[in-house]
């Protein structure tokens, strides 16, 4: 960090000083006598050179999807259900969710629980019922590595 405007005047004990930017850094500070208790001194800090290179949000591009967001190779069976050979974690359970409402497949009473018909047991190993918290752990199995 470096001392702004160049000029410090009534530096301590009434000694008027005139600095440059790049002349006055902390380092040089810890050589000067303690200041008086009257003295107002200001540091500001100023942009480096690792905050001045950094690109702009905007210019850096989108990034390769990863994680859930990355799309996958799946099985057969979720092929069959989903229509595509790959996909991502996120958009499989959107799409399954969306099935499962256009189908009416919740449980009346409970909306948590799904009543799997056979296109569902393909994919939720045979079940009848499955919990919605269960769906991502049944769907897993078909995302191959």
């Amino acid at each position: 960090m470096a001392m702004s405007l160049g000029v410090m005047s009534t530096l301590f004990s009434g000694e008027t000083a005139s600095f440059s930017k790049s002349a006055l850094s902390l380092t040089s500070l810890r050589h000067l006598p303690p200041p008086s208790p009257h003295t107002n001194l200001r540091l500001v800090r100023t942009v480096t050179s690792a905050a001045a290179s950094k690109p702009p949000a905007a210019a850096t591009g989108k990034r390769e999807p990863r994680g859930i967001m990355k799309p996958r190779r799946i099985s057969p069976e979720m092929q069959d259900f989903l229509g595509v050979p790959e996909i991502p974690r996120t958009q499989a359970l959107k799409q399954i969710w969306a099935y499962i409402k256009q189908h009416n497949l919740q449980d009346p009473e409970n909306k948590k629980i799904i009543v799997c018909d056979e296109k569902l047991k393909s994919i939720f190993a045979g079940k009848d019922r499955v919990g919605f918290l269960e769906i991502a752990g049944l769907i897993n199995p078909h995302f191959l590595k």
